[in-house]
């Protein structure tokens, strides 16, 4: 019988960093971590022999562990901390074990670990955010005057530029990058205790002639100190049931997913084969048709943002946590989370191989402007023709024109020729001028510069 999870279904994650940071064994480690943290914080305050927190760092390897049969012997208890601190105790010597977990909760452990691994796992997400940003920076500098047909509700509009459009998607990795950013700083510890109390810490005696606080506030010590050893943030409360982190965790993920999800939906619709304004630098084959050139990347950036906002909704449904400590809105968080940061992961991962391969194609972003016959510069003219002729009439004569001009299958601007002629205020017009998609992209220059000089 087949037991080990390797992805198989998960291309979107299979491989990537995220991987191996949010794995069963990144999480056995992430809460050896916080246990070997916790006794090294208790020394640091004067509750616990030096010696004890050497032991305990020492014996905390996940390798030397059964995670398989931690994760079995978990049913029994509800969560895999219990099982593993049974075997921890029997990893260190008899004078070290009265010093293991000492006055924490399961809780207190598999939430710092969570904390943990998203701190690792977010480290080469925002890595691969910054190549996707430098990626199309370039794309947008290349491209700053590159004309295309902008789209709204699926059809022609107006005239834009490939700049823009990839200023755009930058301004939103970079919108992730600093939500991601500011969340991982704040990442806390987890410290309270069996009800958020701290009070067990009060009762345990000081180690030999060690200077330590007074009783009342021996656990804020030892939570201070605790987070330090860990790299986290000090919380100001223990966050038992006060979700807090959890939920701005989930927030930024899921924006993420988004923002990524944007770009990836443009690439879609851009590569499609009878647009073709942009390809994938390596597609992906098909098991039957051999002139498939598939969209992979953003193919599976597309199915992470899909999935991520049910994700998350799971884990802000886990703030309506009850009591100190809550049953089952705690367990429902593990594994969403999980998922979540692989699929971010992944992600990433994906957007910064398809930002840094993506061909543009301008002569074909050109000829698609083309493809209204001058329709897309419908805007500009009414505007111009409203000058002179007022608005009222202005839309009528171009309403008139459209319709011929989609009637006979000809150009606007040959249409225009004729009703030029029949109205003299409209006389002097350079219709080749006010018809040409590339003289109508406003200010999307400027805009690219504006959006580029964000650093």
């Amino acid at each position: 019988m087949y037991e080990s999870d390797v992805g198989l279904l998960a291309p979107g994650w299979a491989g990537s960093p995220a991987e191996t940071a949010t794995g069963d064994s990144a999480f056995l480690q992430a809460m050896l971590d916080a246990e070997a943290a916790l006794t090294r914080a208790q020394s640091l305050c004067g509750l616990a022999p030096v010696e004890a927190g050497r032991a305990v760092t020492a014996a905390a390897d996940a390798s030397r562990f059964d995670e398989r049969d931690v994760a079995l012997r978990a049913r029994a208890s509800g969560n895999p901390v219990t099982p593993l601190v049974f075997d921890l105790v029997d990893a260190v010597e008899q004078d070290v074990r009265p010093y293991v977990h000492r006055g924490a909760s399961s809780q207190d452990i598999l939430d710092t670990a969570a904390m943990l691994i998203a701190a690792r796992a977010l480290a080469p997400v925002l890595d691969d955010l910054a190549r996707s940003a430098e990626a199309v920076a370039r794309l947008a500098l290349a491209h700053r005057n590159t004309p295309m047909a902008g789209r709204t509700l699926t059809q022609h509009a107006v005239p834009t530029t490939f700049g823009l459009k990839a200023a755009g998607w930058r301004a939103l990795i970079l919108d992730a990058r600093d939500r991601l950013s500011a969340v991982r700083e704040s990442l806390p510890a987890q410290l309270g205790g069996a009800a958020g109390t701290l009070a067990a810490f009060d009762t345990f005696a000081p180690i030999g002639e060690a200077e330590v606080a007074d009783d009342d506030r021996r656990g804020l010590t030892v939570l201070q100190a605790f987070a330090k050893e860990l790299g986290l943030a000090e919380p100001l409360l223990p966050w038992l049931s006060l979700r807090t982190p959890i939920a701005d965790l989930a927030g930024a993920l899921a924006f993420t997913a988004g923002a990524l999800g944007k770009l990836a939906a443009d690439v879609l619709n851009l590569s499609r084969t009878e647009i073709g304004e942009v390809t994938e630098g390596k597609g992906g084959g098909s098991s039957t048709m051999p002139h498939k050139a598939n969209p992979v990347r953003a193919t599976l950036i597309a199915a992470a943002a899909r999935r991520a906002p049910g994700l998350a909704a799971t884990l802000y449904g886990s703030l309506a946590a009850e009591d100190e400590r809550p049953a089952g809105s705690w367990h429902a968080e593990w594994e969403p989370l999980r998922e979540l940061l692989r699929l971010v992961g992944g992600a990433a991962y994906d957007a910064a191989e398809l930002t840094d391969q993506l061909r543009v194609v301008p002569y074909a972003m050109r000829e698609n402007l083309q493809l209204t016959d001058g329709l897309i510069v419908s805007e500009r003219l009414a505007a111009v023709f409203a000058e002179r002729i007022g608005r009222k009439r202005a839309k009528e004569v171009l309403v008139s024109a459209a319709a011929r001009a989609r009637a006979e299958t000809t150009d606007l601007a040959d249409v225009l020729g004729d009703v030029l002629a029949e109205e003299p205020e409209l006389a002097g017009l350079d219709l080749s001028d006010l018809t040409e998609p590339a003289r109508y992209t406003g200010c999307a220059g400027a805009l690219t510069d504006r959006a580029l000089d964000r650093g």
